[in-house]
């Protein structure tokens, strides 16, 4: 089927990349990760990334333990460079794919600065771009750097990938009966706090028409049927 979208952003989760372990890494997880990413990008498909940093380090939550939430976020932001490190090599060296990391802080030694105009020129490229270091500032989650980076990157949707298939009406591990939504609206995700994405970035895209298609990673060839517009995956939320 041909590709409904052109360019995407995709949004991991530090947690999606930690499989059976309590911290870091699956190594496993990661190579399905990137394959799917790979079926996506062999369809022609100019593909943004956003990770998070969760596998390692929560900001927020660690901002508990004695440490300043600044500092805190920062580290968390170091996170996600090695997070996006991890999966530039594993796209690169299994799969030949030519991919950059463009990172909101300034770590020359190993990935490129963010410059808007470079990462679109590394798209006309069709070379993947993953962004780390979210927005490069503190109090900002990487659901809001993702929101950011696809609206400038002028992408057609953000696919938020999570644990779960949709958005439900309340939380399906505890309520057997929970309902999952096929479309929902922004402001419905606001009003009754469903927890899909923190506010700052679901009002982000409300304001600016950047759709979201939140759907399950772990099944298999889901990304590559969201592309081609599959109705039956996930949950769209729109204005």
């Amino acid at each position: 089927m041909t590709p409904k979208y052109k360019r995407i952003m995709l949004k991991l989760s530090g947690e999606a990349l930690l499989g059976k372990k309590q911290f870091g890494i699956d190594y496993d997880v990661l190579d399905k990760i990137c394959a799917e990413i790979t079926k996506v990008h062999e369809k022609g498909v100019e593909i943004v990334v956003v990770v998070g940093a969760g596998n390692i380090w929560r900001g927020a939550e660690n901002a508990d333990s004695g440490i300043d939430r600044v500092p805190s976020d920062y580290i968390g932001m170091l996170g996600t460079v090695m997070n996006a490190v991890a999966l530039q090599a594993n796209l690169e060296k299994k799969h030949k794919i030519q991919t950059r990391v463009a990172s909101s802080l300034d770590i020359p030694a190993i990935v490129e600065p963010y410059i808007n105009r470079r990462v679109l020129r590394h798209l006309e490229k069709n070379r993947i771009v993953i962004c780390a270091a979210g927005t490069g500032n503190p109090f900002f989650t990487t659901d809001s750097a993702a929101a950011l980076r696809a609206l400038e990157l002028h992408c057609d949707i953000l696919f938020k990938a999570t644990n779960v298939d949709g958005v439900y009406d309340s939380d399906p591990a505890k309520n057997p009966n929970a309902k999952r939504y096929t479309t929902v609206s922004f402001d419905e995700v606001l009003e009754k706090d469903l927890k899909v994405m923190d506010a700052t970035a679901i009002a982000q895209c409300r304001d600016n028409n950047m759709p979201v298609l939140v759907f399950k990673l772990k099944e298999d060839g889901a990304l590559e049927r969201a592309v081609e517009g599959d109705d039956s995956v996930g949950t769209k939320i729109v204005s």
